[in-house]
C-alpha cells in the first residue's frame, strides 16, 4: 500500500530518474483501456468522464486505445482550463482523431445516454472536499446508469487514503464497480465494494527506494505562519570543540527552523556566538557538560520542538553521563550525533530519537555493517528495530530506517569526508524533525545535505569544507 502523499513523491522521483510523467500517463491510459476491454466486447458504448488534471489525462489516453469501441470523451470544463501540459497534449491529440469529444461547462448540458461502460476519470488522489459541478452531476448520472463503472486510480469523491467520502458522509461520490489504480494499492480502496486492479505503469523501484526531489514535496510553510511555528531547535554541544555545534545550528537555520538555540559550556559560548548573530547561545557553567547540567538543559529543551544532541561534546565520562541522564528523563524528539551516539542503545528513554552515525559509530553502538548496500540496509533496519529508534547511517550510500521502512540516499560525494559535514547533517535533520516525522526528516535531511555537498564540490572540488554547506541548503531544499 502507498499513501497519496508518498505516491506523489514517487511520481516526481521517477521523473528525476528519467521516466517522465508523459510516459507514465501513456502506460496508465493503456491500463485503463485494458480494464474496459476486460468488461465489454468490441462495439460496446463507452463514456469517458474526464477531469482537467492528470487523472482526466489518463482517460484521454485510454480513449485512443479503444478504437474498437463506440467511445465518447466528455471533458468536464473548458479545454483552456486543463491544468497540466501533458493532459492538454493528450486532449489536443484527440482532436487529430475521429473520437467524439464533448466539452461540458454546464452540468445541465451533460448527456451520457445509456453506455455499457462509464470511465470515471474526473478527480484523482489528493482531492479534498465535496464534488462540485459539473462533477457532482456527472457522478450522479454515472451512479444511476446501468453501466459498469471503471474508476481511474480512485473513484471521484472518495479519499484514497481512508476510503471515506471527501465531502462528508452525505456527499455524492462515484460508486465504481472496478478501480484501476497505479503502481501500488491505495489504503482507501480496500474497503470499497469494487474490484481493484493494480497496474504496473513502469515506475522503477529506485523511485521509491531512493530519496529524490519528490521527497521535498510535503515540506513547506503556511503563508500565514508566525515565528516559531516552523520549528524551534536546541543544539546541545561544544566544550572540546566549538565549530561542531555552530555548524549544526547554522544548518538548522538554513534548513528552515525559525529559531535555533545553542546550549554549550560558558567557556566557549562567546566563540560559538561569534560564528553567527542569528544564534541564541546559552552558556552553562564550566568547560564541559556533565550531570550537573541536566536540569538546566531539560528546562531549555522543553521550550523547543527538537534537540540536536552531541556535536562537539566529546567523550569525557562525565559528559556521557550527562547524555545518559538527560535522555533518561527526556520525552521529546532528539537527533543524536557524534560521541553521544554510544549511549543510545543502552538508555531507557521515552524520547523519540534519530541517530546519525557513520559506519564506524554504528559498529561502536553494537550494530553491524556490510559492503553491499542492500545487505547494509537489512542490517540497519534490524538494528533500528532492535533499539527502537530511527537511524541515518552515513556512507557513500546513506541508509535510513525506523525499523520498518528503509530509504537509501546517494547524493553527496567523496569530498564530504572532510570534518564537520556530519554536524551540518545533524542540524539539518533537526530542523526537519521539528516539523515532520523522524523517518522523513532523516531521509530528506540526508538528501538535501548531499545536494548541498554536491553543489559545494562543483565549486571547490575536493577542497570543500563543512562551512560551504549550510548556505547551500535552501537551494537544495527547493522542490521545483
Amino acid at each position: 500500500m502507498i499513501s497519496t502523499e508518498r505516491m506523489a513523491a514517487v511520481d516526481a522521483n521517477a521523473a528525476a530518474l528519467g521516466v517522465p510523467r508523459k510516459q507514465l500517463m501513456e502506460s496508465s491510459g493503456n491500463a485503463v483501456a485494458r480494464e474496459v476491454r476486460a468488461v465489454a466486447e468490441p462495439g460496446a458504448e463507452v463514456a469517458l468522464l474526464c477531469g482537467r488534471g492528470n487523472n482526466g489525462g489518463d482517460a484521454l489516453v485510454a480513449a485512443r486505445f479503444l478504437s474498437a469501441y463506440d467511445a465518447t470523451v466528455h471533458l468536464l470544463g473548458r479545454p483552456e482550463s486543463i491544468r497540466t501540459d501533458i493532459a492538454r497534449e493528450n486532449w489536443e491529440a484527440l482532436g487529430e482523431t475521429d473520437i467524439p469529444t464533448e466539452t461540458v461547462t454546464d452540468s445541465t448540458d451533460l448527456s451520457l445516454g445509456d453506455p455499457d461502460v462509464i470511465v470515471d476519470a474526473m478527480l484523482g488522489t489528493g482531492v479534498s472536499g465535496a464534488l462540485r459541478e459539473p462533477e457532482r452531476t456527472a457522478a450522479r448520472l454515472a451512479n444511476e446508469r446501468d453501466a459498469t463503472v471503471v474508476a481511474v486510480d480512485v473513484p471521484s469523491g472518495v479519499d484514497a487514503d481512508t476510503g471515506g467520502p471527501t465531502g462528508g458522509e452525505s456527499a455524492v461520490r462515484v460508486e465504481a464497480d472496478r478501480v484501476v489504480t497505479f503502481h501500488d494499492g491505495k489504503p482507501g480502496l480496500a474497503g470499497l465494494d469494487a474490484a481493484v486492479t493494480v497496474a504496473d505503469i513502469g515506475i522503477p523501484a529506485a523511485a521509491e527506494r531512493y530519496t529524490g526531489p519528490g521527497d521535498l514535496l510535503a515540506l513547506g510553510r503556511a503563508g500565514d505562519s508566525h515565528k516559531g511555528e516552523n520549528g524551534e531547535a536546541l543544539v546541545v554541544g561544544g566544550g572540546p570543540y566549538t565549530g561542531a555545534p555552530s555548524l549544526s545550528a547554522r544548518a538548522a537555520l538554513r534548513a528552515g527552523a525559525d529559531l535555533v538555540r545553542v546550549a554549550c559550556p560558558e567557556t566557549v559560548a562567546r566563540e560559538v556566538q561569534g560564528y553567527s548573530a542569528d544564534l541564541i547561545v546559552r552558556g552553562l557553567p564550566g568547560d564541559r557538560l556533565g550531570p550537573a547540567h541536566v536540569d538546566r538543559v531539560a528546562e531549555l529543551a522543553a521550550d523547543n520542538d527538537v534537540v540536536v544532541l552531541g556535536p562537539g561534546l566529546g567523550d569525557d565520562d562525565a559528559t556521557l553521563a550527562f547524555v545518559r541522564e538527560f535522555l533518561d528523563s527526556y520525552d521529546g524528539r532528539a537527533v543524536v550525533d557524534a560521541d553521544a551516539l554510544r549511549v543510545v542503545p543502552e538508555v531507557d528513554t521515552d524520547a523519540t530519537l534519530i541517530g546519525t552515525p557513520h559506519q564506524g559509530e554504528l559498529v561502536g553502538m553494537g550494530g553491524e555493517t556490510a559492503e553491499d548496500p542492500d545487505e547494509r540496509a537489512a542490517l540497519v533496519r534490524s538494528f533500528a528495530d532492535e533499539i527502537g529508534h530511527t537511524l541515518l547511517v552515513k556512507g557513500a550510500v546513506d541508509i535510513v530506517s525506523d525499523g520498518d521502512a528503509v530509504r537509501l540516499n546517494r547524493t553527496g560525494n567523496p569530498g564530504m569526508t572532510v570534518g564537520g559535514t556530519g554536524d551540518v547533517l545533524a542540524g539539518t535533520v533537526g530542523a526537519l524533525a521539528a516539523v515532520t516525522d523522524p523517518f522523513r526528516a532523516a531521509a530528506v535531511g540526508a538528501y538535501v545535505n548531499g545536494l548541498a555537498g554536491d553543489a559545494a564540490a562543483a565549486a571547490h572540488g575536493n577542497g570543500l569544507v563543512a562551512t560551504d554547506l549550510p548556505d547551500r541548503l535552501p537551494e537544495a531544499m527547493r522542490d521545483e
